[in-house]
Formats: C-alpha cells, sequence, structure tokens
C-alpha cells in the first residue's frame, strides 16, 4: 500500500473507529410526493439517524438513490449531510458512472466537506481488471478524497489488481457485494496492511457472521435506514460474540425481510423506503424506475417491522 498522505492517513484511521463503533449508516434521500428533492425533510431525517450513533455516514449512495439525483440535488445532499454531521463522524459521499461524470460528482463532494467518496460500480459495461484499475486510477487523479472501491455487479477485482489498486494512494479501502467468501478471502489476503474492507452484501446483516470470518468484520445496515433500534441491537450481539440474540434476530426478523426483499425487483432500496414511511420518518416515496410496494407486500412489511421492534424491546427488558 503506497504512503499515505496525513489527510488521507486520518480518513483512514476515523473509518477504521467508526466500524467498532457502530453501525455504517447509508441514509435515504427525502422526496417530495411529486418527485421534488425535500431538503428540509431529509436533515430532520438525517438528524434523527445521526442521534443514534452510527460510525459514519454514507449519504447519496446505494440506498440514497445517487442513480436518480442530478448534480445540483447530490450537491444538496452532501453540503445537509456535511452540516448535520458537523464533524462528529466520517461522511463518505457516493459518485459513480464512467470515471469523467465520477469525477464531476467527486469535485462536488469535495467542495461540500465530504470526507472520503465511495466509488459506485459504473453502469452496464463489462471491463477487463486493467480497465476497472484504471478507473479508479483516473478518478483518484482528478480528487483529493480518499477513496473506497465497491465491488458489486459488473466490478470485481482480482487478487493481483487489488495490489494495484491499493497501491494508488488515496484508495483506502473495499466494499464487497458479491459475497463470494473465498474470492473476498483472497483478497484480504492479497491486501497490504490498513486497507480497509467493508461487508457491503445485501441486507449485510445476514452474511455479517460469515464474512467476519475472512477478516471483514465491518458492514454496512440498509435496516439502520428505518428501524436503527434492530440495527443497533444485532450489531451489539455480533460485537458482543451472543451468538443467541444474533440468531434470533436473524430467524425471526433478518430472514424473513430478506425474503420480502426478494418478491420485487428493487426493493433492496423500495421497502427499506416503505418502511421509514410506515415508521413516520419524513423520505417520501423512491423514484423511477424503482417502485414503491403495493398493499400486500406494505402489510406483510408492517407485520414484520412491529415483530422486529417487540423483539427488541423484549431483549432490551431481559438486559
Amino acid at each position: 500500500m503506497a504512503a499515505l498522505s496525513v489527510e488521507t492517513d486520518e480518513v483512514t484511521r476515523r473509518l477504521r473507529a467508526a466500524t467498532t463503533r457502530g453501525v455504517l449508516s447509508f441514509p435515504l434521500t427525502s422526496f417530495q410526493a411529486d418527485g421534488d428533492l425535500d431538503e428540509k425533510a431529509y436533515r430532520a431525517y438525517l438528524a434523527a439517524q445521526l442521534a443514534t450513533g452510527p460510525g459514519a455516514v454514507f449519504p447519496a449512495c446505494g440506498t440514497g438513490e445517487f442513480s436518480g439525483l442530478d448534480e445540483d440535488e447530490y450537491r444538496t445532499v452532501v453540503t445537509a449531510t456535511v452540516e448535520v454531521a458537523a464533524g462528529r463522524l466520517p461522511v463518505v459521499a457516493g459518485t459513480g458512472y464512467g470515471w469523467a461524470q465520477a469525477l464531476r460528482f467527486a469535485r462536488i463532494a469535495e467542495e461540500a466537506g465530504a470526507d472520503a467518496l465511495l466509488v459506485m460500480p459504473h453502469y452496464l459495461v463489462e471491463a477487463t481488471q486493467d480497465g476497472l484499475v484504471e478507473q479508479l486510477r483516473r478518478i483518484a487523479a482528478g480528487t483529493r478524497l480518499p477513496l473506497v472501491a465497491y465491488q458489486r455487479g459488473p466490478v470485481g477485482f482480482t487478487p493481483e489488481s487489488l495490489r494495484r489498486i491499493a497501491d494508488i494512494p488515496t484508495v483506502i479501502g473495499l466494499k464487497d457485494g458479491h459475497s463470494d467468501l473465498d474470492r473476498l478471502q483472497r483478497l484480504t489476503l492479497a491486501a497490504p496492511d490498513g486497507f480497509l474492507f467493508f461487508n457491503g452484501a445485501a441486507t449485510a446483516e445476514i452474511q455479517a457472521r460469515a464474512y467476519a470470518t475472512v477478516g471483514v468484520p465491518a458492514y454496512s445496515s440498509a435496516v439502520h435506514a428505518f428501524a436503527p433500534e434492530i440495527a443497533d441491537a444485532f450489531f451489539s450481539a455480533l460485537r458482543d460474540g451472543d451468538e443467541a440474540t444474533v440468531s434470533k434476530l436473524l430467524r425471526d426478523f433478518y430472514v424473513p425481510f430478506v425474503e420480502l426483499r426478494d418478491r420485487v425487483p428493487g426493493y433492496a432500496v423500495s421497502l427499506v423506503k416503505a418502511a421509514a414511511r410506515l415508521r413516520g420518518l419524513p423520505v417520501g416515496p423512491v423514484r423511477a424506475p424503482l417502485t414503491d410496494p403495493g398493499p400486500a407486500d406494505l402489510g406483510d412489511l408492517g407485520e414484520l417491522l412491529d415483530r422486529g421492534l417487540d423483539l427488541v424491546g423484549a431483549l432490551r427488558r431481559r438486559a
């Protein structure tokens, strides 16, 4: 791993510490009923999210519908996040598409005061390993912000490519969404000391124990976006080695949630947003091409959410 600047080293240190302090929060982006961005609602929602004590916040990423935001809206979301966070925790903004567009968003995030960038998978095209490495080199050359690469969909690094991107001075980590633990183990063994890894599987808690066995205990939590009580209870149980509580939360809440999530394409975001609305959080609808859940799925979601919250309440009373 190339020598880090003082600034990049500090961001890396803060992110590493964040993973032991709480879940990584990926907030939803608030829209009005007509689809317009609702900055006031987003600030209120985000303040409530941050009050629950996540380790770091990742605005305008997958859960935050990055692909549905224009540049002005992106600026508003990242600026609001930096201001609400007020330096209390790292802010890692999403960026993506091809490197030229990714740099446009990167520079906006830099101006807004973000601490780092999560480089989302590029759109549509397949690429060689040389192309994947060059994509990150181009982005790194155009922004001072540290980068976390996100491998998912068309993006997947080999161990040799992992070593190459880790040699880019501002590439500090990798988020994995493939859930191929054999491949991930090879990547962690190829990585230099200090390189960060994050579990970015959909509903990451389902695989959190498995990821931890290959040296990747840190994970993002979409559930935190609507039920931080549940997400925090799982995080604490996993951290403390409370296997009985981990298994109960998985069996009674997370597995049924994933089964519901898998009913319709796009529910990985739509269902999360619907759950937030059920709790009275000011997030509004999703933007096309995503669609909001229908009445039957909303009914099942409401019952599952009540069950999860009741379960956490019972665990707290027993503690």
